[in-house]
């Protein structure tokens, strides 16, 4: 059985599922992340080409941290066809209270409020789920400015920034952090 979230439309209309990942979809995640990473959007790979079995291990070891409670995935489909991706993963030791926040959406699929309902549903499976959750980082490029507007608009606030902290398409940016009390 799956573990489905959401079921429902884009703002286009697109039916799309929202679920968390199960063994098997290590196909789908190498194609869209590898799609990602061509087209050297906002996110950390910027061209590299990720292998079926570098998908295989992350997938195992998301779906351990999953039943463990210390990670939270959601993976978007629609016409069975990963079209996003979000999560939150927790860290260890001293900062075991602090989770990792990413997102992404397909190319031909923004601008659809996929990231929106994205967001707003990884953001209450991790607070239901990862019962040591007390804050929510992520970082941000700067340039994205509508991922930075999502952000706030959840109740994200910037705490620093690291000038030149990314190469984006071969040109040094500033990265913005930005965090988010739970509980």
């Amino acid at each position: 059985m799956e573990n489905i979230v959401f079921e429902g439309k884009t703002d286009k209309g697109k039916n799309m599922l929202i679920r968390y990942p199960k063994i098997g979809d290590e196909h789908a995640l190498v194609e869209y992340i590898n799609s990602l990473s061509k087209e050297q959007t906002f996110i950390r790979l910027q061209g590299e080409k990720l292998t079926l079995e570098d998908e295989k291990k992350w997938l195992e070891t998301q779906i351990e941290k999953i039943k463990n409670g210390q990670s939270v995935q959601l993976l978007v489909f629609s016409e069975d066809k990963l079209i996003g991706i979000a999560g939150v993963i927790l860290q260890d030791k001293i900062e075991k209270h602090v989770g990792s926040f990413g997102i992404s959406v397909a190319k031909e699929e923004r601008g659809q409020g996929i990231g929106k309902l994205l967001t707003e549903l990884v953001l209450k499976e991790a607070e239901k789920k990862l019962l040591n959750l007390k804050i929510i980082i992520l970082g941000v490029f700067e340039g994205n400015d509508i991922a930075h507007k999502l952000y706030r608009k959840f109740g994200f606030v910037e705490y620093g920034r690291l000038p030149e902290g990314i190469l984006h398409r071969g040109k040094y940016i500033t990265r913005i952090y930005m965090h988010k009390k739970i509980k």
